[in-house]
């Protein structure tokens, strides 16, 4: 089988940040990399869980909220995948993930969508183990610029 697009990323020289990942069509998929693979300690499943819940309310709550397609973690616990329609420019995604950011490391009170109803594992949840995420990665992608979305090479 063909080598899929993300295994073709040098993983060894990849920092954190804010990559274009792909292009699909109308379909932009950005790579948001926490942690420089395998140099540093991967995410916590519970701080990654209510990460994705806040940052997946926030931006479908949003100016852009009828283009944002998915937000979710990485397998690898390096990062997330953030999947937008092209109306959203790269200047707009950038200025949407570090509000978004924000907003996950000021965040007081429930975390959205946190009941054995609206959730699978309702339990796994680190609040502040995601806002201490959202504050690293708002101090990496605070000054970033469109010229910086593409993988080093």
């Amino acid at each position: 089988m063909e080598k899929i697009a993300s295994f073709r990323i040098d993983h060894t020289i990849l920092p954190k940040g804010m990559y274009i990942s792909r292009v699909d069509g109308d379909i932009i998929t950005y790579d948001i990399r926490t942690r420089r693979p395998n140099k540093e300690e991967v995410m916590s499943n519970g701080a990654i869980h209510t990460f994705e819940h806040l940052f997946a309310t926030f931006t479908r709550n949003s100016v852009f909220a009828d283009d944002i397609i998915y937000f979710g973690p990485m397998g690898c616990r390096t990062g997330f995948y953030f999947l937008v329609r092209n109306n959203v420019g790269h200047r707009d995604a950038i200025k949407l993930t570090q509000d978004t950011l924000e907003f996950i490391k000021n965040y007081e009170g429930e975390i959205p969508g946190v009941s054995e109803k609206e959730c699978g594992n309702w339990r796994d949840h680190d609040l502040e183990g995601a806002k201490k995420e959202a504050e690293m990665m708002y101090e990496v992608l605070e000054s970033w610029k469109p010229a910086k979305l593409y993988y080093p090479e």
